[in-house]
């Protein structure tokens, strides 16, 4: 597991600058296409904090220092403090994190967890990272380990995320549409992607909500219903929910970021 892969990280896939803080993605390796959405470096915490809220995703992140860790899929902001150094990691895409860890990904959900809690053999792997001392080797060494699992995204989860990141559809509408009970949706989304389906909703209905307000003129309640809100005070309560702030303040120098 401490074999790492090619990973060319002067090649990015998305970069934004905030305030002179940088924050990079990088595009997978062709082999780990499947079932990583990339790979980023953040030099936010070199000397500041930073919100993250809600995406879908789960990410093996090392946070400069000590063993690399398995961040779940978050329900709700965290407020990262100052590690002193960039941080980095591998996004893992919506429906493939439960193949890849090897336990439902709802188990990792809210948690930030030792890498060898959820890979007990991780162990060399983990000192790799922790005494690398340089984001791109680590990176080498973390996508290696992903790739290492030949780890499968569950199909049904796949298409279900696809289909809420593009557009409002009931869970019930969306299960018929898939083939499945809503039972079944339920269960294979929880596990691969690590929230239940009305959770991955609202996740997806604030990312559009992101994605649009990058390029947008419209106002803020016009945007509240081209991401599918009912109206602008259910985007103000969902927003808040999520993050923590206000969507005026939330909007000001956010970016959408891979999943």
């Amino acid at each position: 597991m401490g074999v790492g892969v090619d990973v060319d990280v002067d090649e990015a896939s998305r970069s934004s600058i905030v305030d002179g803080v940088t924050y990079r993605e990088f595009r997978a390796p062709t082999g780990l296409l499947p079932v990583v959405a990339c790979l980023w470096r953040n030099d936010t915490l070199v000397d500041g904090t930073e919100r993250v809220v809600p995406d879908g995703c789960v990410d093996l992140v090392w946070m400069g220092d000590g063993p690399p860790l398995v961040v779940g899929p978050d329900t709700g902001p965290v407020l990262w403090e100052p590690t002193g150094a960039p941080t980095c990691g591998v996004r893992l895409r919506q429906g493939a994190a439960g193949d890849v860890l090897g336990l439902p990904a709802s188990a990792v959900r809210d948690l930030q967890v030792p890498l060898t809690e959820v890979w007990p053999e991780a162990g060399a792997l983990s000192e790799q990272v922790a005494t690398a001392g340089d984001t791109a080797e680590s990176l080498r060494l973390l996508a290696g380990a992903v790739l290492h699992r030949r780890a499968t995204p569950d199909p049904l989860a796949t298409a279900a995320a696809r289909r809420l990141a593009d557009r409002e559809i009931r869970v019930a509408d969306l299960a018929a549409e898939l083939g499945v009970g809503e039972r079944q949706l339920h269960r294979r989304v929880t596990a691969a992607v690590g929230y239940a389906p009305k959770t991955l909703a609202r996740v997806a209905r604030l990312r559009r909500l992101i994605g649009a307000d990058e390029a947008s003129t419209m106002s803020l309640a016009d945007q509240a219903l081209a991401a599918g809100y009912a109206s602008q005070a259910h985007m103000t309560d969902e927003v808040h929910r999520l993050t923590g702030v206000t969507p005026v303040r939330f909007l000001e120098d956010v970016r959408l970021t891979a999943a």
